[in-house]
């Protein structure tokens, strides 16, 4: 386990890419972070949630206490996530912004024929916001890709990978909403969660941690 940090309160870890925060139904789906993490640290809780094929940084409380005060924090919007993903295609950046940051908001729901795919939904998705900046252009197996930094505002289920695949630019490598060209053209799924700030739930000092994105 690649831990970021520690003390008597928080417990935080850089995630790889192929191994699911928390057990899935069946007995093959048992092996975690979570669980690998409680092995070791009893009292460790989980908070939130990274995809199986998502990479980055992971935070766990320690007992119950402190889950319930990192729960108001992420409720509240207290907490400051980034991503970095590689998408397929030239991302353009967003028009007269003041900050150079594009915004998609567009309502996403469970598409229930089809789960676990989630879809855009106009008449009873609930309201997504994504933030997102392109990076320069670049190339990837052969074909344009761009960098693009993101931060989910909300946090919905499979929101940036959705996001992404709406505005005409899928995540290279995500098998499940990226055509199969853009999937070959990596062997992960290119999204990390590289950056998480908050304020301890203990002492209220500012934490920052970082994580370089591994592609």
């Amino acid at each position: 386990m690649d831990i970021l940090y520690q003390d008597d309160v928080l417990l935080v870890f850089n995630k790889p890419s192929g191994l699911l925060s928390v057990p899935g139904r069946g007995p093959d789906k048992q092996d975690c972070l979570s669980a690998r993490v409680q092995a070791r640290w009893p009292d460790a809780l989980i908070v939130h949630r990274l995809d199986y094929d998502t990479s980055g940084i992971l935070l766990l409380a320690r007992g119950a206490d402190a889950q319930r005060a990192l729960n108001r924090a992420f409720e509240s919007r207290q907490v400051h996530k980034r991503y970095v993903a590689v998408v397929d295609g030239i991302l353009e950046a967003a028009p007269a912004t003041e900050d150079g940051w594009g915004l998609i908001d567009l309502p996403l729901n469970l598409d229930w024929p089809n789960r676990p795919l989630h879809i855009v939904d106009h008449q009873a998705g609930k309201r997504s916001l994504t933030r997102w900046r392109p990076h320069t252009p670049e190339e990837l197996g052969g074909a344009p890709a761009t960098r693009v930094d993101l931060e989910p505002i909300t946090g919905r289920s499979h929101q940036l990978r959705v996001h992404l695949q709406a505005i005409g630019h899928p995540i290279i490598g995500d098998t499940l909403y990226a055509s199969p060209a853009a999937q070959a053209r990596a062997t992960r799924l290119l999204l990390h969660a590289c950056e998480l700030t908050l304020a301890h739930p203990v002492s209220g000092e500012p934490l920052t941690f970082t994580s370089p994105a591994p592609f």
